[in-house]
């Protein structure tokens, strides 16, 4: 999900490839400036839902949960509208060879009880989120330093797997002075620093590392927020947040505070930003896309973000394994329309996709050898899943069920999936609806699911890499089904060490045509962000990966 830092020759390039992106459809954001006079201690009430897990920056790592945690923090580094990288806690970031960094911190620094945020405050923060023992989801950002692997280290395999750390602290992190530490990488790597305003990278208050579970429910940040108070977390309600004085950095907020409602179901959140009880919404209904600008008349855009959606079929279901499964994976994908689908379901809000990242993201390749197992071939479909019946057949009694939230907007696009199957393929095949986010993400982390699940990728950060290596490298952060291909892991540390951006881009799209191959997720579409906004609101927009920047939207007096 987040932000980045970046050279300044990766930056410009990024921001070139965004804005030649954000020039292709959808209309210019912006919740205009008109309608009266604003309150700055006005508070807004945004659409979300139940965070999965509490909310740490090393244990968040889905957009719930995210949104509430960028804005209680902040880090060395954050970005712009436009994806261009500004400087929060950092002074500097400095290299000579990509491999070694001298950082410095702005001094003065605070968290909202008082501690100081120093160097080491940086040091025992990434030693805490990378050992192994503490169970942070997001340890797997830190595998770069040197001496992450022995405080990641493990025993046993698979379900068995055990932390077994052989060292409390990573050996490429050093504390030099109060504002000053180093880092040292296990090797040179072409987009490090880009990483450097995800939210593990965050500084933690003492109390975090004390007492994780408890510091979740209601977190001490830095950021232009703060928590409204001890209950300020009312689970399956919402998360009410209040503006943070102290805050001296980019993202001051000018609001009063934002209160982050959760709802389950995406057409009443839109029935509420037409009765003005809601000001911002994300999830615009499925039923909705077609008129949505026009229902709300002037309060409503669409705009390209760095966002894709997927069909992740989990690698531990018998049914697809092996050569037949190899076969069934390929035949869902030929039998999917997904020009069809993008136009009749999504209002052009979606675009097909041609491989695993996004048109905006740097050596983005729509060419790439093997992508054609995307193309709608509903006779090849039918083909392909007979000779797998051939190797392994399939029980024709069992549904080929694809799980989905609710929440997000998802029954018509995942029904009209399943009925493409059913057409093409000659099988039964349902959706699985949860009508909670973060019950879907356990299921997929437990590896309970019995089917397919519809996922996404919201970037972290301007790169090819981050839409591989969480996902779908290795005990990547985010990959909950589990994938594993040695070839495609070395690939990704190979475009790692590439001396350019543009050299690492190419070698990702190398590890790309492994994914074709053995296609653990089935890219979907990339999507536009379309959102809503009440008319007690102003200046709504999103931000370069599609996120409404919620320090910037103003309440009407």
């Amino acid at each position: 999900m987040r932000f980045s830092r970046t050279s300044k020759a990766l930056g410009l390039a990024v921001i070139a490839a965004l804005a030649l992106s954000a020039c292709g459809g959808g209309s210019t954001n912006g919740g205009g400036s008109t309608g009266g006079d604003a309150d700055p201690k006005g508070i807004v009430r945004a659409y979300s839902n139940e965070p999965q897990n509490p909310l740490l920056p090393g244990q968040t790592n889905e957009v719930f949960g995210g949104r509430v945690v960028d804005l209680l923090f902040a880090g060395l580094v954050s970005y712009d509208s436009s994806g261009k990288t500004v400087n929060e806690l950092a002074d500097s970031i400095e290299s000579s060879d990509s491999q070694n960094y001298t950082i410095k911190i702005k001094s003065g620094q605070k968290f909202t009880n008082g501690e100081a945020i120093t160097a080491k405050t940086f040091v025992d923060s990434w030693n805490f989120e990378a050992l192994s023992t503490n169970g942070q989801s997001n340890g797997s950002f830190f595998s770069s330093l040197e001496g992450y692997d022995a405080v990641s280290a493990t025993t046993g395999t698979g379900d068995n797997a055990k932390p077994a750390p052989k060292a409390q602290t990573m050996s490429g992190l050093k504390v030099v002075d109060d504002t000053t530490f180093t880092v040292k990488l296990k090797q040179p790597e072409s987009d490090w620093t880009q990483r450097l305003g995800y939210t593990v990278f965050f500084p933690l208050p003492s109390e975090a590392m004390k007492d994780p579970k408890k510091f979740g429910q209601n977190p001490i940040g830095n950021g232009p927020y703060k928590m409204a108070g001890a209950d300020a977390w009312q689970h399956d309600k919402q998360i009410a947040l209040v503006k943070n004085d102290d805050y001296k950095g980019p993202r001051e907020a000018k609001n009063g505070g934002v209160t982050f409602a959760f709802y389950t179901n995406s057409d009443a959140a839109y029935t509420d930003i037409q009765g003005n009880s809601l000001d911002v919404l994300d999830v615009i209904p499925s039923t909705a896309l077609a008129t949505f600008q026009q229902d709300l008349d002037g309060r409503a855009a669409n705009k390209p973000s760095a966002l894709n959606g997927t069909l992740n079929i989990p690698v531990y279901l018998p049914d697809f394994q092996g050569e037949a499964g190899s076969l069934r994976r390929q035949a869902i994908s030929h039998a999917i329309d997904r020009a069809q689908i993008t136009k009749v379901i999504f209002h052009d809000t979606r675009t097909p996709a041609k491989e695993f990242t996004v048109p905006s993201m740097l050596g983005y390749d729509a060419n790439i050898p093997g992508s054609d197992v995307l193309n709608f071939d509903a006779a090849k479909a039918k083909d392909l899943w007979a000779q797998a019946d051939k190797i392994k057949p399939w029980d024709s009694s069992k549904s080929f069920t694809i799980a989905y939230n609710t929440d997000g907007g998802n029954k018509e696009w995942v029904d009209a999936v399943a009925n493409q199957l059913k057409n093409n393929l000659g099988i039964k095949a349902e959706g699985k609806p949860y009508p909670k986010f973060a019950t879907m993400l356990d299921d997929r982390l437990n590896r309970k699911l019995t089917g397919a699940v519809r996922a996404g990728w919201q970037a972290d950060y301007p790169s090819i890499y981050n839409f591989l290596e969480p996902t779908l490298g290795t005990n990547g952060s985010s990959n909950y089904e589990k994938y594993s291909n040695p070839e495609f892991d070395k690939l990704l540390l190979e475009g790692e060490a590439a001396k350019t951006p543009e050299d690492g881009a190419k070698i990702f799209n190398k590890a790309q045509e492994i994914l074709f191959k053995d296609l653990p997720n089935i890219p979907l579409w990339s999507q536009n962000q379309p959102i809503g906004w009440s008319t007690s609101v102003n200046n709504v927009e999103t931000d370069w990966h599609g996120v409404i920047e919620y320090y910037k939207v103003t309440k009407n007096k």
